[in-house]
């Protein structure tokens, strides 16, 4: 009760102190076992991603920005602005995966200032309340509280407590449902964490896009199994990468995309044993090509460029605040604002 009641004294604090214009709408997409080499942009041989090299080319990319080796950690840095183990993330299970309470994440603090907030896609910061989405400052919640799902086809999922099936591949029905937010709030500022499922197991795609690379032959792979393992990553940052180009086109549909800063990046290195920019290490190592992400921050306004200063995710919180024109006031980050590099 205590800390509940210091945390809401703190963000009516930050009300006040705000000098908040909130005309600046933040789309967050985070993406689950992309690594650095998982783009055309960073060099990958047997991609195109076109949007999401758009946004590189046109916007700000971090060619040295680092996360954590697995999700939760990386996760409770982005939402805190601080080192996972100030929230006493420690994993990604058994409760090790859960921000602790008196920890005040930025969707809170944008919640407070106006800004309508949604959440679209993985959690995995705790399930039950007081450490669900909607109980940490999450208008709407679409999506799963857990690290994996069983299926991308009508998957088990939750809206706002309350459980359903999603609508056809989960990738697609985030990106449908992220639209909609958009659209139902186009006329004040909003906030949307997509967290997408994908290219993280299981390795499920739509014919569509596995028809892409069923036939490629990727040389890193030392097997039929890691093949198509590595062939349906590929079809999925592929349908990522589509699906990015319907956020672009919505943007523009709604005439919202000189308000509206998209960041993107991935949680952690890639899932398997692929191209990965000659980095050492995948997913759930401490070498660089487990911890290296691509961090993207685009918006029209935004000249373009290439920043080669080191970067973290605990550096993403106090820049969202500062894109919102929202005081940091008192709280202590271990991050920066990433703004004063371009």
């Amino acid at each position: 009760m205590f800390v509940s009641l210091v945390k809401k004294f703190f963000l009516l604090a930050l009300l006040f102190r705000s000098i908040a214009v909130n005309s600046q709408n933040i789309i967050l997409i985070l993406t689950d076992d992309q690594g650095f080499g998982d783009l055309s942009y960073t060099g990958n041989p047997y991609l195109n991603t076109t949007n999401i090299d758009q946004l590189a080319k046109e916007g700000v990319f971090f060619d040295y920005f680092y996360v954590s080796p697995v999700c939760s950690p990386t996760r409770a840095e982005l939402l805190t602005g601080k080192y996972h183990q100030r929230s006493n993330v420690i994993s990604t299970s058994q409760g090790g995966e859960r921000i602790d309470l008196n920890q005040i994440i930025f969707p809170e603090i944008l919640k407070e200032n106006g800004y309508k907030t949604a959440l679209f896609g993985k959690w995995h910061s705790g399930q039950q309340p007081p450490y669900h989405p909607n109980s940490r400052g999450f208008d709407e919640f679409y999506g799963y509280c857990s690290g994996h799902l069983g299926s991308y086809f009508d998957s088990e999922i939750e809206h706002n407590g309350h459980l359903m099936k999603s609508s056809g591949y989960l990738t697609d029905d985030l990106v449908d449902q992220s639209l909609n937010f958009m659209e139902k709030n186009r006329d004040e500022p909003f906030f949307i964490f997509l967290s997408l499922n994908t290219p993280h197991s299981p390795m499920q795609v739509p014919d569509r896009w596995w028809d892409l690379y069923k036939n490629v032959h990727i040389k890193e792979a030392k097997d039929d199994a890691e093949l198509n393992h590595t062939r349906a990553a590929y079809a999925m940052i592929k349908n990522i990468d589509w699906n990015i180009g319907r956020i672009l086109a919505g943007l523009e549909n709604l005439q919202l995309n000189e308000k509206t800063t998209i960041i993107f990046l991935g949680d952690n290195g890639p899932n398997g044993n692929r191209w990965n920019a000659n980095l050492k290490g995948i997913k759930g190592s401490t070498d660089e090509g487990g911890v290296r992400s691509p961090l993207i921050i685009y918006n029209p306004k935004i000249t373009s460029a290439r920043i080669r200063n080191i970067a973290s995710s605990i550096d993403i919180a106090p820049t969202i605040l500062n894109l919102a024109r929202i005081s940091l006031g008192e709280e202590k980050y271990d991050g920066i604002d990433l703004s004063e590099f371009w």
